[in-house]
């Protein structure tokens, strides 16, 4: 007699849930230190099972008593991943909560003029960092640093990162067309995938993007390469025209931006 499990088109859904969950979990870790606790786990977990398949008692009680301790331990040594999963929940669409809007001429005005400051910044060289809010709010990044709550002029931008003046060494927080604040501090990424060769500024676009939904723009101080950050990705080699339309087209979250051909070009 053939005696079979009837298998339901919710168990084959719940399964399949399961495993997009498994699987943006391995994506939210990769390159980063959690890759390695992972693995101390796993090896912890065949340890104990090799200890109770063989009638190890003091070696299985020990590990028992460091289970219980395993999830406040998982909750303190992946708070970073913990976070980054709830914030990309929290920016899903369906949960999505309002954020200060332009209209097409202030965002094409306020695009222009950064990628002109970009550039002008670029030709001198005079390094740079600044970071665009979306819909993440950056108040706890902008507190960090001095108040601004100014117009955002490519005169004022300039003047902030000008070398050797006080805000020059940190990030400037763009909220709408308003300087919030400058001289910011913002994580550093821990990817181990990062090349070695960039700097702080670099480290610190690819540190917010991967935080939050915000769009980072750097200027290198030794080379003049205009880099944009977004999603934990940097771009390197960014054209004004590039970066004008960019900005363009994340600021107006219109349908138009599907249509757009920007090429990105993630680093190796």
């Amino acid at each position: 007699m053939n005696i079979g499990v009837p298998v339901r088109i919710w168990d084959l859904v719940d399964v399949a849930i399961v495993a997009g969950i498994v699987y943006r979990l391995l994506l939210l870790i990769r390159g980063t230190r959690a890759v390695q606790l992972v693995q101390g786990m796993v090896v912890l977990f065949l340890v104990y099972g090799a200890a109770a398949h063989f009638r190890l008692h003091a070696l299985q009680a020990i590990l028992g008593y460091l289970g219980a301790f395993v999830p406040v331990a998982l909750l303190v040594l992946f708070q970073p991943e913990l976070r980054r999963i709830l914030q990309q929940i929290g920016r899903a669409r369906f949960i999505q909560i309002p954020s200060a809007q332009l209209d097409r001429n202030a965002v094409t005005t306020l695009a222009g003029d950064l990628a002109r400051t970009a550039g002008v910044l670029a030709q001198r060289p005079i390094g740079a960092l600044i970071v665009l809010e979306r819909e993440t709010g950056l108040t706890e990044f902008s507190e960090t640093g001095v108040p601004i709550d100014a117009v955002l002029t490519s005169q004022l931008i300039i003047n902030i990162f000008f070398p050797n003046t006080p805000l020059h060494d940190g990030a400037v927080i763009v909220q709408g067309n308003r300087v919030m604040a400058a001289g910011c501090l913002l994580p550093m990424t821990e990817s181990s995938q990062i090349s070695h060769t960039l700097g702080t500024r670099h480290r610190a676009a690819i540190g917010i993007t991967e935080q939050t939904d915000a769009l980072a723009i750097v200027v290198s101080e030794e080379t003049g390469t205009i880099s944009v950050a977004r999603e934990g990705a940097l771009t390197r080699g960014v054209t004004e025209e590039e970066l004008k339309n960019l900005i363009v087209g994340l600021l107006l979250r219109a349908s138009s931006r599907t249509s757009m051909a920007w090429p990105w070009r993630r680093m190796a």
